[in-house]
């Protein structure tokens, strides 16, 4: 059942893969960044039900005007998500560019690469998240710097919360709680040494897998000021991680329940 699922869905993905590339090389460049923007979001929305994860938005997002979204980061297709409900240009380490494809066309609709451990990077990556703001944009930051099981949260790293206390945006922290059958999984995690193919195969072949996206309490532009970053990292890293913590007593359960073989 599982290999006629991907035989079903990959043909799909392929031709949206393709379309995509087609439509970012050939119109993207002509139209306006508010169609930019819908068509970003269009893109996403479709990638994540062509792989079968349903969304369930919980909360209120920050929609209209400059924002930063801080979310807990479990698998390549976060990005794709959150860029599903708005469209958000996404701070992102550089290796992904490299990734066949997809590296590229991420790349094309604005993603900002950052170069780990290179302090001028720090910087204009901070200078670009500047622009995007007072263009009214949304940039979309996973603040552990890599991926997680998505039981709990790494410690957030707290310098590019900078650009948004210095453009005064509101900074909303964002939890992704995976499910796999109705149960909190790490089936879709992306973690240790797998590849980005491996993990699309893994989603490809599986049904019921969804993610609830919670937007949780905005920390307000004053309250950024008044904390400082170090604080407002702090303080979006307990409220994220409170949010995807799950109770003592079904965490044992839920973690024995993970499989990556589906029925």
């Amino acid at each position: 059942m599982s290999f006629l699922l991907v035989l079903l869905r990959l043909p799909f993905i392929l031709v949206w893969l393709v379309s995509s590339l087609l439509s970012v090389a050939t119109i993207y460049p002509l139209v306006s960044p508010a169609m930019r923007g819908r068509m970003n979001k269009a893109w996403s929305w479709t990638l994540v039900r062509l792989c079968g994860v349903r969304v369930d938005v919980v909360g209120e997002p920050h929609m209209p005007g400059p924002a930063l979204w801080v979310a807990n980061h479990v698998s390549w297709i976060d990005i794709f998500i959150l860029a599903g409900v708005r469209s958000v240009f996404f701070v992102a380490k550089s290796e992904i560019r490299s990734w066949p494809v997809v590296g590229w066309l991420v790349a094309k609709v604005g993603t900002v690469f950052l170069q780990r451990g290179q302090r001028h990077s720090l910087r204009q990556v901070g200078e670009q998240m500047q622009v995007r703001f007072q263009r009214g944009e949304i940039i979309g930051l996973f603040a552990e710097g890599t991926t997680s099981t998505g039981f709990d949260v790494l410690p957030f790293h707290s310098s590019l919360f900078d650009p948004a206390i210095r453009a005064q945006v509101d900074i909303q922290p964002v939890a992704l709680r995976f499910m796999y059958r109705g149960r909190r999984s790490d089936f879709a995690s992306f973690v240790g040494e797998e590849t980005l193919v491996a993990n699309l195969w893994t989603l490809l072949r599986a049904t019921e897998v969804s993610v609830e996206v919670e937007f949780l309490p905005m920390i307000s532009a004053a309250q950024c000021r008044e904390l400082g970053r170090n604080e407002v990292a702090r303080h979006a890293e307990q409220a994220i991680r409170q949010a995807v913590q799950l109770a003592p007593d079904c965490q044992a359960e839920t973690l024995a329940s993970s499989s990556r073989e589906p029925a």
